[in-house]
């Protein structure tokens, strides 16, 4: 699943494409995604001129001046920017067209994703309403974790995954700013000091600026014809590394299950 960094590198790519494009066709081939595509999607689309391409958490938001288009890629959806018509492929799902011939096709084999209209205010959508502040804002520091961690028994990579804490941070992430921070994924989230909640709050916008400025883990959930790689996954410092040693204290990275999730850390270099 495309996680923060990938998905503002999604928007930052779109952006400059349709922004104040006027959509002249939409092709809606399949609805049934994890929440189905609205039927009449394309009629309430055509004609209208983007305003804004914006990101909530791991939300897209392309923004008219009638309403918002939320996109979510889900588990395993790409879009696909195209400039010329190219035969569907079996989980091509929408194509979006554009004044100047630029298409945006919506590609999800596992259909966990998501293409909605929102009419209303987007920050009152039920997707979006309950999430927590951005992690790259000014909000989410040592003094709000701390606060947020108070009474809670949970494992603190649970508690950074909430999106109801902290939005749009997934498993790498979490991994990769709990090792930067040297705090056990697994210990309870009530047991942090403030001292340790300002180096997680740190740690977090540092390794989200870093997999920025590198692409994200990896483009393949937006990418033109001839494809984009992301350079992030070079970076990583635990996640995926299992049996490899640490670069910090030469540990063997280690692998646990948490919440469902692997979870990789160093055993000498996070307590």
């Amino acid at each position: 699943m495309p996680e923060l960094p990938e998905v503002e590198t999604i928007r930052r790519g779109i952006e400059p494409l349709i922004l104040r494009r006027e959509i002249t066709r939409v092709e809606i081939r399949s609805t049934k995604l994890r929440w189905p595509i609205p039927e009449d999607l394309g009629q309430r689309l055509v004609g209208l001129k983007t305003a804004a391409v914006e990101r909530r958490g791991k939300y897209l938001l392309v923004r008219f001046s009638a309403g918002t288009l939320l996109i979510h890629l889900g588990m395993s959806g790409v879009l696909r920017v195209m400039t010329q018509a190219t035969d569907a492929g079996l989980h091509d799902h929408a194509d979006i067209w554009f004044s100047g011939g630029i298409c945006l096709r919506f590609n999800d084999p596992r259909r966990f994703g998501a293409l909605l209209w929102i009419g209303t205010e987007p920050a009152e959508h039920p997707l979006l309403s309950s999430l927590g502040p951005e992690p790259l804002s000014g909000a989410v520091d040592g003094t709000y974790l701390f606060q947020c961690s108070r009474t809670r028994r949970i494992a603190i990579k649970s508690l950074i995954m909430d999106h109801r804490v902290v939005a749009g941070i997934g498993n790498i992430y979490a991994s990769e700013a709990l090792f930067k921070a040297g705090i056990h994924p697994a210990r309870p989230a009530e047991n942090l000091s403030p001292a340790e909640c300002g180096r997680l709050a740190g740690a977090i916008h540092q390794v989200l600026e870093d997999a920025l400025a590198a692409g994200g883990t990896t483009l393949r959930d937006f990418h033109r014809e001839t494809g984009r790689p992301g350079y992030f996954s070079l970076q990583l410092k635990v996640y995926g590394r299992a049996g490899l040693p640490c670069g910090v204290c030469g540990s063997t990275i280690l692998n646990m299950r948490l919440g469902q999730r692997s979870s990789f850390f160093c055993p000498v270099c996070q307590t």
